[in-house]
């Protein structure tokens, strides 16, 4: 039996990850906002724990919550996706403050409290995007998240070279076009199917991988 921590598991993936660990056996631990969302969650057999990633007294909390604690596996899946802008529009000093201190400030806040709770080997996967791709960029669609998301895949690299030596192997993934309320009724893949096969590339990842940003099924992304 895994112990697996999730943050941001409200709903779409995260609460599906929540879900599928937990109905295969593994103790998890996933966080929430809301007392609706957190009572979902105890109701699939999860420890809930409240976090508010615009909350500096949240996040705090989460570093005494976590004290004693040892995780197999943290799947980071908190993160917003902001104004739904086609060009070069300029977002307002509100909507860049929500995407940014949720997608890049959030887990600069959270990630380096989970460093003493990692166990040997364990795994971290933070749900980054195509989107944050510089490399593989050809449209502008969504300017505000795709900065934020890149930001987000910086974060990630600097957490996997301060944990890679530990034997921790941190990957950023891209979990496909889903349909969740980001990504839309008309997207191509369910959540749970979505889930299923990152909990499989979670499972086969080996230090080798550390630093990697990965599509669902594997293929590396271009930075």
């Amino acid at each position: 039996m895994m112990r697996v921590l999730v943050i941001g598991a409200s709903r779409g993936l995260g609460l599906e990850f929540a879900r599928q660990y937990r109905q295969a056996g593994d103790h998890v631990v996933a966080t929430a906002r809301s007392d609706d969302a957190l009572a979902r969650l105890r109701g699939l057999g999860c420890e809930a724990w409240p976090l508010d990633l615009l909350d500096a007294a949240s996040v705090a909390a989460l570093g005494w919550r976590l004290d004693g604690q040892r995780f197999d596996a943290v799947i980071f899946n908190a993160g917003v996706y902001g104004p739904r802008t086609q060009g070069l529009e300029t977002p307002t000093q509100d909507d860049f403050d929500a995407v940014m201190r949720t997608n890049v400030l959030g887990p600069m806040r959270v990630l380096p409290q989970l460093e003493p709770v990692l166990a040997q080997d364990a795994k971290l996967m933070v749900l980054s995007s195509m989107m944050g791709s510089i490399g593989q960029r050809s449209t502008s669609t969504g300017w505000l998240y795709r900065a934020s998301k890149a930001a987000l895949n910086s974060v990630l690299r600097d957490v996997a070279l301060a944990l890679g030596p530990r034997g921790i192997t941190c990957v950023a993934v891209h979990p496909g076009w889903v349909r969740t309320d980001m990504g839309g009724a008309h997207a191509s893949l369910a959540p749970e199917d979505s889930v299923a096969r990152l909990r499989q590339l979670l499972a086969r990842l080996r230090p080798e991988d550390n630093g990697h940003f990965l599509h669902y099924d594997g293929t590396p992304i271009a930075w």
